[in-house]
């Protein structure tokens, strides 16, 4: 069975949807430990109630980036991951880290990429007068939120939405996609070469495939 090693920074409900899809077989890896840069973190709560090692790198405890993502990168190693999933870790990795991992760390984005990259996305979506909007799982690369794109979730956009609206819309999505994609990945379905996305040897279009 492959190892999984998820990444997380709050509240870990993605991490939740990925526990609730192994423990029933909708994935058929398994989640070897969760990992966070902040201490107080719930998502490392859901990993203890599931009986999953679950561990704090503290970022405040290092002098820079590249000083923490030596220690992250060690502390990950040593559960031998197959699979690395960010999962709202809100950190930027460096070059190296995201070297040692390519092909097999994924990311998933609230935005219809290449569209928003980083931060306040939905506000973005309503600021411009989007009609659609949605979210991303992605091969992760040294380009922030730049990695060949998998498949995405999309969503109307309705006049009357807030932005919390889209927030929990969205997240409905997340925790359907990204599920499936890890499973792709775990099922040996998907990989990563020359830096395009390949579901069953077929190339995915560079705009990723559309959930049903």
């Amino acid at each position: 069975m492959k190892n999984i090693v998820v990444l997380i920074s709050g509240s870990g409900s993605n991490l939740q949807s990925m526990i609730d899809a192994c423990q029933c077989g909708e994935i058929s890896g398994q989640i070897v430990a969760v990992i966070s840069n902040k201490n107080d973190a719930y998502g490392l709560q859901r990993a203890q109630k599931a009986g999953i090692p679950a561990i704090c790198v503290d970022s405040k405890q290092f002098a820079d980036r590249q000083a923490y993502d030596t220690a992250l990168l060690d502390t990950i190693e040593r559960y031998q991951p197959d699979l690395v999933i960010l999962a709202g870790f809100m950190r930027i990795l460096s070059p190296e880290f995201v070297k040692h991992f390519t092909g097999k760390m994924l990311n998933i984005h609230p935005s219809l990429l290449p569209k928003y990259p980083g931060l306040h996305t939905h506000r973005r979506a309503l600021e411009n007068g989007d009609k659609e909007h949605g979210t991303s799982v992605h091969f992760v690369t040294e380009e922030l939120d730049g990695g060949p794109i998998i498949l995405q979730g999309r969503i109307p956009v309705y006049s009357t939405d807030t932005e919390d609206d889209l927030v929990e819309r969205v997240k409905l999505q997340e925790h359907i996609i990204y599920p499936q994609v890890v499973e792709w990945f775990i099922a040996n379905r998907l990989v990563m070469g020359d830096g395009k996305a390949f579901l069953d040897g077929k190339a995915i279009p560079i705009t990723g495939l559309i959930a049903e």
